[in-house]
């Protein structure tokens, strides 16, 4: 395996910066697109299977740059974000806390299952597994196990997409056979480990943050180059920050983060087609 793209989770205005990036990136003669494996956790799973799609890159920023009135908002207030800190933080078992998350996740008033999986379809522009490797993260709400869902899973794409961005007490568990699934954020924001064996590899983590026993970005990307491979890591700079705003489950700011990330493309595009060539 060559090369891996990995998108990290970061709400719809990580969709949106992710995607800013990648327009400017091609712009500048730097196009990820092609790369022979795609990782894909929560917002990231949405930019995976788009950019897997086929769809160009130009018209999927564009889409970030429309009016954002018809989407729902929504915040991880911070009665949320304690309890997740709670259940993340009480224990060095990993497994154990994500379980603790899932059974938050599971007793939260949020949206129905079938609302939301409306919402998911709508932003995929195919339904089928792509041809290419497509890695989409998540996390089982009972046990706390890690799940990796790709096209042998028996899994279907929107159902999979739905599960890696069900963030808890935010929007509902997905349910797939007799499991229910929450987002694969919850066992790390980015997931770059499942990279490994790739020759180079190209992070997007518009969130990079770890709490609990969560796996930290610097580990992963020190293991990946430890084991050989060149790696690129990028973040939201200043003005990204700025554009995204500290809820990144806001629509009103897709646009400016979108914008931010295609700015940004110009600081990083030698780094990344460094490694990336």
């Amino acid at each position: 395996m060559a090369r891996a793209l990995v998108f990290g989770g970061g709400g719809v205005t990580g969709v949106a910066w992710e995607l800013g990036l990648l327009a400017g990136l091609v712009e500048r003669g730097v196009d990820l697109v092609g790369a022979d494996l795609v990782v894909g956790t929560s917002a990231g799973s949405v930019v995976g299977a788009q950019v897997c799609s086929g769809t160009p890159v130009e018209d999927l920023y564009a889409v970030q740059l429309r009016d954002a009135g018809g989407e729902v908002a929504a915040r991880l207030g911070w009665p949320v974000l304690v309890r997740l800190l709670w259940a993340g933080g009480s224990t060095r078992d990993g497994a154990r806390a994500r379980a603790r998350i899932g059974a938050m996740a599971v007793a939260a008033r949020t949206p129905s299952e079938a609302s939301r999986r409306t919402v998911i379809e709508a932003r995929l522009p195919v339904r089928e597994w792509p041809a290419r490797r497509l890695l989409v993260t998540a996390v089982d709400v009972a046990s706390g196990e890690f799940v990796v869902f790709d096209a042998s899973s028996g899994v279907s794409l929107v159902d999979a997409v739905g599960a890696s961005c069900a963030v808890p007490g935010v929007w509902p568990p997905v349910t797939i056979g007799a499991r229910r699934f929450m987002d694969g954020g919850m066992r790390s924001a980015v997931n770059a480990d499942l990279a490994a064996g790739a020759e180079a590899v190209v992070v997007l983590a518009p969130m990079s943050a770890a709490f609990g026993p969560m796996p930290r970005l610097s580990a992963q990307v020190a293991a990946l180059r430890a084991a050989g491979s060149r790696v690129a890591v990028v973040v939201p700079d200043a003005a990204a920050r700025t554009a995204i705003g500290r809820n990144v489950l806001d629509p009103a700011r897709r646009a400016g983060a979108a914008r931010a990330g295609r700015a940004q493309a110009h600081a990083v595009a030698e780094e990344v087609s460094a490694v990336f060539r």
